[in-house]
């Protein structure tokens, strides 16, 4: 009988949640009809979504329903939705916005500016939500005729490699869909991801969606970047089978206005690697995995000059903001500043240095940034882990965090934890850090004797 209830309970939740998930919003922007498309995002009940991360291959059958719709305005709308049920309660965020909206029976009704990126809860449903993302209209127009842009118009593509190269553009407009199949180059042989930007001088733009639901679990990534003078606008990544974006041995990137929604095993939003002078911003991310994190893996350089802000985060089991845990080159100079964590469920941390290698990190900020909910909050820690490539151990120093509001902290604790003498965690900075109402003092904070030089500010 107990076999026989964990199956049903596993079919509750990656099947019985489908006819919510089947465009269960109905919206407009004013009064305009919007297109709503289906989300599939993890589990509510916690146990689920760890399961979905550690289970790897059956993580693609672990998931519940959402929505999320996009147009593109160039003034503030008006915002009407139309639940399936009676609403009682609505909230938007990031709260940060500030927005009270209209409820009338089953419509809510709210004003919107271009480039917002709003999650809708109704009666206090946090998971099967609505995300809107109201974009701002395109500066200077594609030319689908010009030789060096690859155009995708409305309407559904398969794709099973596309391969962007110094010059050119990619352009996936506003209605298309692009589903991306698994290329394999021999047999045996690893996957390409479904686009690769390779070469210098490279644009991505355009609101359209590529799709991962066809491709088996950690296959291919859906946009891989190798290059520099590359930019990413506007564009939807959904249901990544492993990394959704990861930025390899690159230099000067911009990645503005991206939306990445993944519930898959190791479906993170955006990976840093051994890059120099990247900048996220504007962008909204809900995954599984980590959400924006900074890695040096063995093969390459040093990673500095990251610059994450004004982005709208959603963490579900792992980091929210991170460098690590791979550091096998020296990481220097990142800034998280002004962005909002709507959510953060996750069983790691919402910031982390996540050491487990040999490299120097150092010049780490994180400043001003909202935190809605919160498991566990800040962690500097240097010791070995399965992550770790390396029998030596690194070092952390000059890390600041500094005007940050965090909310709904569920373990308050602050930890610091160097490995011994030789590698520690020094100068560390934490200026009005105000935590479930309170600024942080150094009784908040957990330390060992191999972390010196920390500093308390309100």
């Amino acid at each position: 009988m107990r076999k026989i209830a964990i199956i049903i309970a596993f079919m509750t939740i990656s099947l019985g949640l489908s006819a919510r998930g089947k465009t269960m919003f109905e919206v407009k922007m004013d009064d305009k009809k919007v297109t709503v498309y289906d989300l599939k995002v993890s589990p509510q009940d916690s146990l689920w979504r760890m399961k979905g991360m550690d289970d790897k291959k059956g993580s693609k059958d672990i998931y519940e329903w959402a929505a999320f719709c996009y147009k593109e305005i160039n003034s503030p709308a008006v915002i009407k939705v139309k639940a399936p049920m009676d609403v009682t309660s609505a909230k938007v965020l990031p709260t940060s916005r500030g927005i009270v909206p209209q409820i009338k029976g089953r419509e809510i009704s709210f004003n919107a500016i271009p480039g917002d990126r709003l999650t809708l809860e109704v009666n206090g449903d946090e998971y099967h939500s609505l995300h809107i993302f109201a974009n701002k209209i395109e500066e200077n127009p594609i030319d689908p005729s010009d030789p060096n842009v690859i155009y995708y118009g409305p309407g559904v593509h398969y794709v099973s490699r596309i391969v962007v190269h110094s010059g050119q553009t990619l352009y996936i407009a506003p209605g298309a869909v692009l589903y991306g199949e698994m290329f394999q180059r021999e047999p045996g042989g690893a996957y390409s991801p479904v686009i690769s930007l390779i070469g210098d001088d490279i644009k991505v733009k355009g609101s359209g969606i590529v799709d991962g639901s066809l491709c088996d679990i950690h296959t291919t990534n859906l946009l891989y970047v190798n290059g520099s003078n590359i930019s990413i606008e506007g564009i939807i990544l959904r249901d990544a089978s492993v990394w959704t974006m990861p930025v390899m041995r690159s230099r000067n990137v911009t990645i503005d206005g991206v939306k990445i929604l993944g519930y898959r095993a190791n479906s993170d939003g955006i990976d840093i690697c051994n890059s120099d002078n990247v900048t996220v911003k504007n962008c909204f991310i809900r995954t599984l995995d980590d959400l924006i994190v900074i890695k040096t893996t063995q093969d390459g350089g040093p990673c500095e000059n990251v610059f994450a802000y004004g982005n709208v985060l959603w963490n579900e089991v792992a980091h929210a903001l991170s460098v690590g845990a791979e550091i096998n080159h020296d990481i220097r100079n990142i800034v998280f500043e002004d962005n909002d964590i709507i959510h953060d469920k996750g069983r790691e941390w919402s910031m982390r240095v996540y050491h487990c290698d040999n490299a120097i990190v150092s010049g780490i900020v994180f400043r001003n940034l909202r935190i809605e909910e919160s498991k566990n909050l800040i962690s500097l820690w240097i010791n070995k882990a399965v992550w770790s490539s390396s029998d030596e151990r690194g070092h952390i120093s000059d890390v600041v965090f500094e005007k940050i509001k965090a909310d709904n902290v569920v373990n308050p604790t602050i930890q610091l934890l160097g490995y011994d003498d030789e590698h520690l965690i020094e100068n560390v900075t934490l200026s009005n850090v105000r935590l479930n109402g309170h600024c942080v003092t150094k009784k908040d904070i957990t330390t060992n004797q191999f972390v010196k030089n920390i500093t308390v500010k309100k």
